[in-house]
C-alpha cells in the first residue's frame, strides 16, 4: 500500500530563489514514526526538515530533523512551515502558533516578512577545548558558549576569510559553532559551523539568532538589529531582543512542492 504525503521546500531568509536556507516542510494528519521521519529528513538530505500536525484549536505541533538526528530548536525550518502554512494551507490569520521541544514559537505575517518568536540563549563564558580553537585559521577575541560554542572576531572581514578545519572541529562535543563580529552594513555578523554532520556550515541559523540577538543587543546597546550570515547563499535577518524573547524576522519564498511515497509491504 502506497501512503502520499504532500513535501514543500522552501528557500528561508531570503527573497529570491537560490538564496537562504532551504527547509524541507511537511505537513501531517498525524504523526509519522520518529524512525520515518528521521529516514525522510535523511532522504532529503538538507540542513532540517520539518514536520507539523494540526491541532483542534488551528496552532500546530512541529518537530525538526537533520539528516541525522531530531533536535530541538530551529529557526529556517520554522520561518519555512510558517510560509507554508499562510501561503499553501490558507491559514485564516496573520499569527500562527508552534507547538515544540523549546515551548511555545510564534510566527507573525507582517507584509513580506515572517516574524518569529524565540525564547533568548545567551552565551556565558567558558573554556573551549583546544580542539575548537585548532579548528579556525583565526584566532578569536573571545569564546563564549550557549547551547553552541560561540566566538567572537574583530571584524567583519576576518568572518568572511575564516577557514574551517572539520578534522579538528568534529572533536567537539557541540551541536554548532557560532562564529560572529559587529557587522559593516548590518548590525552583526555570522557564520554557523555543524562538527560530525554532512551540513558542515549552514547557510542561514535562525536558532543560533536567539544567542547572537541577545549577545549584540548588549554589545551594541540596541534592541533592534539587523544582522547578515555570510555563507555562499547569504541570509538576511531584522531582529528585536525582548529581555526573555527575541524575534527575528525574514523573507522566504517557495522552491518546490510535490509529494512523497511511503510503500507498506
Amino acid at each position: 500500500m502506497n501512503m502520499q504525503y504532500p513535501i514543500y521546500t522552501v528557500d528561508a531568509f531570503t527573497d529570491h530563489v537560490f538564496g537562504g536556507n532551504p527547509a524541507a516542510v511537511c505537513p501531517l494528519d498525524k504523526w509519522l514514526p520518529t524512525k520515518t521521519m528521521q529516514q525522510l529528513a535523511n532522504e532529503n538530505n538538507l540542513s532540517e526538515t520539518a514536520f507539523f500536525v494540526k491541532r483542534e484549536d488551528g496552532s500546530y505541533d512541529i518537530r525538526w530533523f537533520t539528516p541525522e538526528l531530531e533536535i530541538d530548536l530551529a529557526g529556517h525550518p520554522t520561518l519555512a512551515t510558517a510560509f507554508v502554512v499562510f501561503n499553501e494551507l490558507g491559514h485564516p490569520s496573520d499569527t500562527v502558533t508552534f507547538h515544540s521541544k523549546s515551548g511555545v514559537l510564534t510566527v507573525v505575517k507582517k507584509d513580506d516578512l515572517l516574524e518569529m518568536n524565540f525564547p533568548a540563549r545567551m552565551p556565558l563564558p567558558c573554556t573551549p577545548p583546544q580542539e575548537l580553537l585548532n579548528g579556525f585559521s583565526i584566532a578569536p577575541k573571545t569564546v563564549l558558549r550557549s547551547r553552541d560554542y560561540f566566538l567572537v572576531y574583530e571584524t567583519q572581514e576576518q568572518i568572511e576569510k575564516l577557514e574551517a578545519d572539520f578534522m579538528q572541529l568534529n572533536k567537539v562535543e557541540t551541536m554548532g559553532i557560532i562564529v560572529t563580529a559587529k557587522g559593516d552594513e548590518a548590525d552583526f555578523v555570522s557564520r554557523f559551523f555543524v562538527p560530525n554532520s554532512v551540513i558542515g556550515e549552514d547557510p542561514v541559523t535562525g536558532s543560533a539568532h536567539a544567542t547572537l540577538i541577545p549577545y549584540w543587543a548588549k554589545e551594541l546597546d540596541k534592541t533592534t538589529l539587523t544582522a547578515v550570515q555570510l555563507s555562499a547563499r547569504k541570509g538576511h535577518l531584522w531582529c528585536a531582543s525582548k529581555n526573555e524573547r527575541v524575534t527575528i524576522a525574514g523573507k522566504a519564498v517557495l522552491y518546490m512542492k510535490g509529494n512523497y511515497f511511503l510503500i507498506n509491504n
